[in-house]
């Protein structure tokens, strides 16, 4: 039995399936692991959530943005933009399935020494913090998804705490000089203003090894904490890694 972590899907069901035949991927004892934003800008959303879905229990994926993105666009908190690939899901007979399913997923996940997230952690948060922050996230998706969502997307208000420490979890990237976070910033760490930082920069030596996502531009990080966006979305590299030995795998992406 082997834990792959798979960075970020986005939607690109053919790039996943090389991939994880890349690596002689067995549903029946292997444990998948994805950094989240499962679906949107490839052209496969609806079929990598039915597949990720059908592996049950062999399967962790924790949310990312573009997975919240989708369910805000369902429950009408959103307005779909023309770039989303994500209709298919809406117009599925088993939509509301999916959609439940994807609801329920976990927004960060520890196991033994690793801990996997979308985006990463705040600078000032213990790991402890972050977990349970997380919890309290998850436990609002389940059981009041839209005022969540809404105050996470709110824009020119200060969100409610677990509303923006979600916000954190799928969304960071660099903070400033004094370790808040900064949204405003997409491209890769060197080309950033000076008074920005990546997120991981500020942490001093945690007793889990993070694994995330999200950051394409950033390209795969190994180091104390390990980046795994290749992106595959802008078509870049789908990329995994076992965590038993830490063996990299990619494929480049062959969807359309």
């Amino acid at each position: 039995m082997a834990t792959y972590v798979i960075g970020d899907v986005h939607g690109c069901v053919r790039t996943l399936e090389a991939l994880v035949a890349s690596f002689g991927h067995d549903p029946t004892i292997d444990r998948l692991w994805f950094t989240g934003d499962l679906v949107n800008r490839g052209p496969g959303s609806l079929e990598v959530l039915r597949w990720v879905r059908g592996l049950g229990e062999r399967a962790t994926a924790v949310l990312g943005n573009h997975d919240l993105h989708l369910l805000s666009v369902s429950l009408g908190v959103r307005a779909a933009r023309r770039k989303d690939t994500f209709q298919p899901i809406l117009a599925a007979p088993d939509r509301d399935e999916l959609l439940d399913w994807l609801r329920q997923r976990p927004v960060m996940v520890r196991d033994d020494d690793w801990l996997l997230v979308h985006a990463g952690l705040r600078p000032d948060w213990s790991v402890a913090r972050a977990e349970q922050l997380a919890r309290d996230a998850e436990r609002a998706l389940r059981d009041a998804p839209i005022q969540i969502l809404r105050q996470m997307y709110r824009e020119g208000e200060s969100p409610a705490p677990v509303a923006r420490a979600l916000r954190i979890l799928v969304s960071i990237r660099t903070c400033d000089s004094r370790g808040v976070p900064d949204f405003s910033y997409t491209g890769p760490p060197g080309d950033a203003p000076g008074r920005l930082r990546p997120w991981y920069e500020f942490r001093s030596a945690d007793d889990v090894r993070i694994v995330f996502g999200h950051w394409a531009a950033l390209g795969l990080h190994l180091d104390r904490v390990i980046g795994l966006d290749t992106g595959c979305a802008w078509g870049g590299k789908l990329t995994a890694m076992r965590l038993d030995d830490e063996q990299i795998f990619q494929v480049p992406r062959i969807d359309a």
